[in-house]
């Protein structure tokens, strides 16, 4: 067997493990952390005080101004000088939530402002608050229109955890590079992680496809729409 072939085989199990261990635990906790932010702050931007909605347009304009990487390296290495420690993994759960959130919610607002109004008034009609016409009525078929969106959110956040192996969590990429340190293979093995986050993003897109397929199987305010 060529050296190089083992050499990927060898390290096959550690740059899995760690994806299994770390890279997919935190981007599932980040997106639906994110998403909670997201779903939040659209809606404070849609319906709150316009003082309220001032606070959520700086978070959002201020997070998708800066780069992500940035913003991991203030939230662990510049709060310590303030006296607030994290450690890696929380930090970079609390990094990639806060982005998550912030781009998330425009995809939120824009889904729930495609909603016609008239579907709010028949909410209304029929007696329902403005919290169950939400619900009940606006929400369900605003996810319809926001899934392709939020997937390919999620996707590209499983990608972007590799940005977490710069403050130290040991996720797939850290562990390639760990294994790069003994093994003098940079090539290989970042070319051997490179394949493992294009596994997971296949599957992921996979299922995407299929979410989507379900979604539009089921009839919507779509075909009813004027």
């Amino acid at each position: 067997m060529p050296p190089s072939l083992q050499l990927m085989l060898d390290s096959l199990w550690p740059l899995v493990r760690a994806g299994l261990t770390f890279t997919v635990p935190l981007a599932i906790l980040s997106f639906a952390i994110g998403l909670t932010i997201g779903f939040a702050t659209a809606v404070v931007r849609l319906f709150a005080p316009r003082p309220i909605v001032a606070i959520a347009r700086f978070y959002v304009w201020f997070i998708r101004g800066t780069p992500l990487l940035v913003q991991l390296f203030v939230i662990f290495y510049g709060l310590p000088s303030l006296g607030i420690l994290i450690d890696a993994f929380p930090a970079a759960l609390i990094g990639f939530s806060l982005s998550v959130g912030a781009y998330t919610s425009e995809i939120i607002r824009a889904a729930l402002s495609s909603i016609p109004k008239g579907q709010w008034e028949a909410a209304y009609s029929i007696g329902m608050t403005q919290r169950q016409a939400m619900t009940r009525t606006v929400v369900p078929q605003a996810l319809r229109v926001a899934v392709p969106s939020l997937s390919n959110s999620f996707i590209s956040l499983v990608k972007d955890t590799s940005l977490a192996a710069a403050i130290t969590v040991p996720e797939l990429f850290q562990q390639a590079q760990r294994v790069v340190a003994v093994t003098y293979e940079p090539l290989i093995l970042y070319i051997e992680a490179a394949l493992i986050y294009l596994a997971l993003s296949s599957v992921l897109s996979a299922l995407q496809n299929r979410l989507e397929r379900r979604f539009s199987s089921y009839g919507g305010y779509v075909e009813g729409r004027s």
